[in-house]
């Protein structure tokens, strides 16, 4: 639980940022880090609030939080991080790029500011890395069963160790030249820097996983193959395809997806990529999508050198709040969220909807838009929008993001071959034991359940990883 008192005597302090004049000239972490002193008093406001709503309701892997919060504020940082690699088998990750649902649910944020438990996760697990702690486990007995897993985003990743630690045999296809999915080039260096998820493939591949990259299951290899091969396939392609703006003008040159813009830039950092045509320098930039994805083309376009960013939702402005506690705790509250690459300067504007896109040639060279209300309708409490009359505005535009998240799994040719079922929703249908319609097949993190969160992704693939090991045996 931390110090009895810690709470009262202790306030919550979190790392500082880097500059934004000097953060904005690379891609480089924006996140600092805090003192190990300071460190331990942070663990010690975790209080003994009976029931841990951090553990139970607010963490997706349900982390062992008051255990591993009261081992830092003792210095027993590897006990710290026992805990913490009992439920998060990519704490590194999570410790980054999570929205920490935990810290909204912390007891103390009914009345004050929660326990910086996402900068204490972090702050063990690089702990464990500079002490030499986390070290390869491959597994003492092998199975003599394979694995297929295809897609290496945090759902196949999680998955994969956990598979192979069983002792399974495990090989990860992934369609990319290099693993990592989303991770690696959905998600920018200045939110996750590369090396981070290369160290943790090199422990994997210590541990005896296998990678095999540059592979488009459907196409180069079957899905029949993989069944024929593979005691089981496991599929984590993620929810892939993405929301689109049917409106006129949506065909003209400089209006991209985000997945394929923050991809194309992520391999462009990495060196994989030379400049591209999606480049953001000198350019009037609008994003459309109010959500971190969004987030991360306003920060990747700036640093592009962007003359104008503008961010428009559709949504209505959420209520702006500044006091330290949750308003509508232990639920994640719906509050306006200003994240690091919003500070670095971009317009944002809300309840906004876009009509059309205009070009003289065949590039985009304005937008026109019309401010909406929305309403509640009388009868199944779904909100209904409507244009307000009168509203109408456009903008001189040079490159359109559209960031409005995603609708389901691609339809692939690997799922058709394989003859999986969908749900409702378009995702792969599985049951509660993540099979699908298929013998032998399973699906997880965000093609089964759809676009979520990174951490939920790899909840799911740790599950999964269980529920295929019960099937082997």
């Amino acid at each position: 639980m931390g110090k009895p008192t810690g709470f009262v005597e202790y306030e919550r302090i979190t790392a500082p940022a880097r500059p934004v004049e000097e953060r904005v000239k690379d891609f480089r972490e924006v996140a600092g880090r805090l003192a190990e002193d300071e460190l331990r008093r942070q663990g010690a406001r975790c209080m003994d609030c009976g029931i841990p709503f951090c553990h139970a309701l607010g963490c997706p892997v349900y982390n062992l939080i008051p255990e591993f919060n009261d081992a830092a504020y003792r210095g027993r940082w590897r006990e710290a991080l026992e805990r913490l690699e009992r439920t998060n088998t990519l704490p590194e990750i999570t410790g980054r790029i999570c929205p920490a649902p935990c810290e909204a649910a912390c007891t103390l944020s009914i009345n004050a500011a929660p326990v910086t438990i996402k900068q204490l996760e972090l702050s063990i697990i690089e702990k464990g890395f500079e002490e030499g702690w986390v070290v390869p486990r491959p597994p003492r007995v092998e199975s003599g069963r394979r694995v297929a897993i295809v897609g290496s985003g945090p759902a196949g990743l999680a998955a994969a160790q956990r598979l192979r630690r069983m002792g399974h045999a495990v090989t990860v296809f992934d369609k990319a030249r290099r693993i990592g999915g989303i991770l690696r080039y959905g998600i920018p260096d200045f939110k996750l820097e590369k090396w981070v998820l290369d160290r943790r493939l090199e422990q994997m591949r210590a541990e005896g996983v296998e990678f095999a990259t540059d592979v488009v299951i459907g196409e180069d290899l079957s899905g029949r193959y993989l069944r024929k091969q593979f005691d089981a396939v496991l599929l984590c392609m993620g929810a892939g395809e993405p929301r689109d703006l049917h409106v006129p003008g949506r065909g003209l040159e400089g209006i991209h997806f985000a997945m394929d813009y923050l991809t194309q830039s992520n391999m462009r950092t990495s060196g994989e990529a030379d400049r591209g045509g999606m480049d953001a320098a000198g350019k009037r930039v609008l994003v459309i999508g109010g959500g971190d994805t969004g987030s991360d083309c306003v920060g990747t376009a700036i640093r592009q050198g962007a003359r104008k960013v503008y961010l428009f939702e559709i949504m209505p402005k959420p209520r702006e709040w500044t006091e330290a506690y949750n308003p509508e705790w232990p639920a994640w509250p719906a509050i306006l969220r200003t994240s690091s690459s919003h500070e670095e300067g971009c317009e944002r504007d809300w309840a906004v909807a876009t009509t059309s896109f205009t070009g003289r040639g065949v590039a985009v060279e304005e937008g026109s838009f019309v401010r909406v209300e929305w309403k509640d309708r009388s009868r199944g409490g779904r909100r209904r929008m409507t244009e307000v009359p009168g509203t109408e505005f456009s903008l001189k535009l040079d490159m359109v993001v559209l960031a409005m998240g995603f609708v389901h799994v691609q339809h692939s040719r690997l799922l058709e071959d394989l003859g999986i079922a969908y749900d409702a929703g378009g995702n792969v249908a599985t049951d509660a034991g993540y099979r699908t319609s298929v013998d032998g097949v399973f699906a997880a993190g965000d093609a089964g359940i759809g676009a979520s969160l990174v951490v939920r992704a790899i909840f799911h693939g740790q599950e999964a990883a269980g529920a295929i090991g019960q099937y082997l045996a």
